[in-house]
């Protein structure tokens, strides 16, 4: 007899909860490491596991090149798989040529063009924003006039609410068009959104397995993600309870339900934003991912009704059923953010040292000493760390994010930067004032 071979899967990216979920079902992984990831350090591929280092997870001559260097270009892969963002239509378009299974590159591209994906949501009877494609932000000589009196522009294939701006007025988009164009930026198809006021900004994360949605996880933001960003604010995010807050459920859940069929995804995770209008008791799409949400999301949802997206994410990716033992515990789940100031950072609390906080249940420091903190938040991805917390209400664990948030800014050393020296020095002395650096006379 002939054991079954492993599994194998080329995964774009490193996303340690998909990768853990590969040791503990014993699929045998390929994994395209970026060289801004590898870079950044965070997260790392576990040992035994195959690394192809690439230029960009995102493109598919370098993951392919990646693949034939390593003698890897005849293997029959069973599944690609990838949590990035930028990678998803490539995932697809590899799987086409590699003969393995994946998220359709049409599909993904519903799931990555934001014109395009609310104009599918639209066509089923969902509100949704409407929408105007500028080819170039770097010419707009050839709009005349804003589509809508006040209208959000951002990258048409963004994420994190990065290059993401509220416009009131034709010279605010010819500004702001000159400021990419002199940046050079990189992204240059931008949408004009219409803006949607809608109040609340939820989120729904969950599994869908064979086109139908098994889970779902309705939670909400403090604020939209927008004006987080705009007021430089840390971004929270809490979970709705399926018992004490069935209301929610009863009307977010069908919208999710419609959206994904339109949007055609078959099997894997999803993040979903959506804005809730309390006084209308309507809800107004915003847009959807084909992976799994950023933030805390994983540990949020693992935490608060017992299940493991990045399983789910692989295990879609195979074609398999996950099979899911839903636990709803009670009280209050979120996650916040721990910011910083400009500066360099000499040091901040350890994970340790917070998860002896009351309600702590995991934390995550993202930022290494010696890193240089800009002045501004230009993403919702601008933070030193985030947190984990546990309470028995929303202002319950509203006070825990305020006082850990006071006990995280007391604990940071940062050194101010982008002033003279002599800035430094006085910084230097305010900090360690027993110890003597000033220039002294020969005696």
């Amino acid at each position: 007899m002939t054991s079954e071979p492993r599994p194998l899967v080329l995964i774009l990216g490193v996303d340690k909860y998909v990768l853990e979920a590969c040791e503990r079902h014993d699929v045998e992984a390929v994994v395209a490491w970026g060289a801004g990831a590898h870079d950044y350090g965070l997260q790392l591929v576990p040992d035994g596991m195959t690394v192809l280092r690439v230029d960009q997870v995102s493109s598919p001559e370098s993951v392919l090149s990646a693949l034939h260097r390593a003698g890897l270009g005849d293997r029959r892969f069973d599944a690609v798989q990838t949590s990035d963002e930028w990678a998803m239509v490539t995932a697809g378009v590899l799987a086409e040529h590699l003969g393995a299974r994946a998220i359709d590159p049409v599909t993904a591209v519903r799931f990555r063009d934001k014109t395009l994906q609310k104009q599918r949501v639209r066509e089923v009877g969902i509100p949704a924003a409407r929408t105007t494609v500028i080819d170039d932000i770097h010419d707009v000589s050839g709009i005349d006039a804003l589509p809508y009196e006040r209208a959000v522009l951002k990258p048409i294939a963004g994420a994190a609410t990065a290059m993401t701006t509220v416009v009131t007025s034709l010279q605010q988009l010819r500004d702001l068009s000159d400021k990419y164009r002199a940046e050079r930026t990189a992204q240059r198809t931008f949408a004009l959104e219409e803006f949607v006021d809608g109040g609340e900004e939820w989120v729904a994360d969950g599994i869908v397995y064979d086109g139908e949605v098994m889970f779902c996880a309705l939670g909400r933001y403090g604020l939209p993600c927008l004006s987080t960003v705009d007021q430089a604010l840390p971004l929270w995010l809490r979970r709705f309870d399926p018992d004490t807050e069935s209301w929610a459920y009863e009307l977010g859940e069908p919208v999710v339900r419609r959206a994904l069929k339109a949007l055609g995804l078959r099997d894997g995770v999803f993040h979903m934003e959506f804005f809730y209008d309390a006084e209308l008791g309507t809800l107004t799409f915003g847009e959807c991912a084909a992976r799994r949400g950023g933030a805390l999301v994983h540990e949020e949802v693992q935490a608060k009704f017992n299940v493991h997206l990045g399983e789910a994410a692989l295990l879609g990716a195979l074609g398999r059923k996950p099979d899911l033992d839903i636990q709803i515990r009670s009280g209050t789940i979120g996650g916040t953010y721990l910011m910083g100031r400009p500066g360099t950072l000499f040091s901040c609390p350890s994970p340790a040292a917070m998860r002896e906080l009351p309600g702590v249940e995991y934390v995550r420091v993202e930022f290494a000493f010696g890193g240089q903190i800009a002045a501004g938040v230009g993403s919702t991805n601008a933070r030193i760390a985030q947190v984990l917390v546990s309470a028995e209400s929303e202002e319950a664990m509203l006070r825990r994010f305020d006082e850990l948030r006071v006990w995280f800014d007391e604990r940071l050393l940062i050194a101010p930067s982008g002033g003279p020296m002599r800035e430094l020095r006085a910084w230097q002395r305010e900090i360690w004032p027993d110890e003597d650096y000033k220039d002294q006379l020969w005696r």
